[in-house]
């Protein structure tokens, strides 16, 4: 499939499979496309007819960033699913494991086709003895259902986690994370799957405004996700804002009057102490072991080869810093790096004092 082909999607009556990959990931340029291969092959061979058939395409996120964009992938290798009018109905972010992206497969197969406009016949008098009250009151819209049912879902406990799996079986390292915190600390939770119920996990990225997984919340209000709930943990304020905040327990008044609440810490506060956390400090996607973008990617090679200790912060999992360190430092994009809490630049500036041979010379420059 080409990009002009995936610009046309959808095709007439025609699901769609497409995986966005890069040449630098092992796992998404190898085994993954090998897959999607497999899928194909699979899928043309079984389908009976076709309208029942499945495209199945191939997109080097970073050399299309039009149509990376279109489809808001952060992150290879993602898996993009789609019905026959090109609606979203499921997706996986990093996710290398065949056999659930060979059970999305199938699901995506036996779903229904999409819903056409259908018309019926009617009286021609709109207010006939056939038409009930009821009938006159405005149908309640699909995006109404679904705040309200998001809404009963993240009030279903009083600490209640979105993750990726469930609790006795975590399907990423950052929801694993956050449940052996709350395990750690004794605190009671309920969990949602979201990897269960596509609806619910896009839905719920815009009704709380924070894009990414796994997300807390306490008494139906959002804590925030993984990077959060550390920082709560390190300043041994988990589990009494959560349980004071929470109807099942609570604090003495002597204990909450002397803890904060990350989240009240101006935005601007938490950005300094940020930038300051190291010596040499890198904002980029993902982590130094698994960069999630090209450009990361190539950050973090230059350091290395420098062997220069850095620390780094994956602005993917927090998206106040993500925004708001653009505007603090005037600088549009990322990866960002900084040393002694001053802006070096992206990758392109760090490349020309890596050839010119400054880089060096500034990054073992000692503290002031």
């Amino acid at each position: 499939m080409t990009i002009q082909d995936v610009l046309e999607i959808p095709q007439p009556g025609r699901k769609t499979v497409l995986l966005f990959w890069a040449p630098w990931h092992e796992e998404s340029s190898g085994p993954m496309t090998q897959l999607l291969e497999a899928l194909e092959s699979s899928n043309s061979s079984s389908s009976s007819s076709s309208s029942s058939s499945i495209v199945f395409g191939r997109v080097e996120a970073e050399q299309a960033p039009s149509v990376s964009s279109q489809y808001q992938v952060t992150m290879v290798p993602t898996w993009v699913f789609m019905d026959e009018n090109g609606l979203v109905v499921e997706r996986m972010e990093g996710v290398e494991d065949v056999s659930q992206v060979t059970q999305a497969v199938a699901r995506l197969d036996k779903r229904p086709p999409a819903s056409t406009t259908t018309t019926t016949t009617t009286s021609s008098n709109p207010l006939s003895d056939s038409t009930s009250a009821a009938a006159l009151v405005p149908p309640i819209s699909e995006e109404e259902k679904l705040k309200k049912r998001l809404d009963s879902l993240i009030r279903s406990a009083d600490v209640m986690l979105f993750m990726k799996g469930a609790p006795s079986a975590p399907r990423c390292g950052f929801s694993r994370q956050i449940v052996e915190l709350l395990q750690e600390e004794q605190i009671p939770f309920g969990s949602f799957d979201i990897l269960t119920d596509e609806q619910v996990r896009q839905g719920l990225k815009q009704y709380s405004n924070w894009p990414t997984y796994p997300q807390l919340y306490v008494n139906g209000e959002l804590i925030g996700g993984l990077d959060i709930i550390k920082e709560m943990k390190q300043e041994g304020l988990l589990r009494p804002q959560l349980l004071e905040n929470s109807s099942s327990d609570a604090t003495t008044p002597e204990s909450s009057d002397q803890q904060q609440d990350p989240q009240t810490v101006p935005l601007e506060e938490r950005l300094r102490s940020l930038i300051t956390q190291s010596h040499v400090m890198l904002f980029m996607k993902g982590l130094p072991s698994a960069p999630r973008c090209g450009f990361s990617r190539q950050m973090v090679e230059i350091l290395n080869d420098e062997k220069v200790d850095f620390d780094a912060f994956d602005i993917l999992q927090d998206h106040q810093v993500r925004e708001g360190l653009k505007k603090y430092s005037d600088w549009p994009t990322y990866p960002q790096l900084y040393v002694n809490g001053d802006l070096i630049g992206g990758l392109d500036i760090v490349k020309e004092m890596n050839d010119d041979g400054s880089l060096k010379d500034l990054l073992t420059k000692p503290s002031s």
